[in-house]
């Protein structure tokens, strides 16, 4: 009878765990690209190709900004008149000001860093997340 007893218990915890996770993956955010698609409007006419995606929000660049920083941390953070540059492991988040609010751009790391290179610099460091040596080629050596 504890065999069968503990065999319930497993097996309801198992359960519960199983519809906590498929509630999360169906309707969570799990990086600042779903962040983003979940909370900001879609703007399709102002994409960059098919690479950059955009989103529009009333709210100014600083405001988006901290909303999107608060959730989740960026790797980088670029910041000047131009607009606000985040960095994350494989994406972008560039907020740029907009009449009435901001422009947000989703585009993948292998792409944005060329396309805004210019404007942040080596700010955004090179490689996957934040790192001591900073991953560039011959650094810390």
């Amino acid at each position: 009878m504890t065999y069968r007893r503990w065999f319930f218990i497993g097996s309801a915890f198992a359960l519960v765990g199983s519809l906590v996770a498929g509630f999360a993956i169906f309707s969570g955010s799990f990086s600042p690209r779903g962040y983003v698609q979940d909370h900001y409007s879609r703007a399709a006419s102002r994409d960059i190709g098919t690479q950059a995606l955009a989103y529009s929000s009333t709210k100014t660049p600083s405001a988006v900004a901290k909303d999107v920083t608060d959730t989740w941390r960026p790797a980088d953070q670029y910041v000047d008149g131009s607009g606000v540059y985040l960095r994350y492991d494989d994406d972008s988040v560039v907020i740029l000001p907009l009449a009435g609010g901001s422009l947000i751009l989703l585009e993948r790391l292998s792409t944005a860093h060329s396309r805004y290179h210019s404007t942040v610099g080596n700010a955004w460091g090179w490689g996957r997340g934040v790192t001591v040596r900073g991953g560039g080629p011959g650094a810390g050596k």
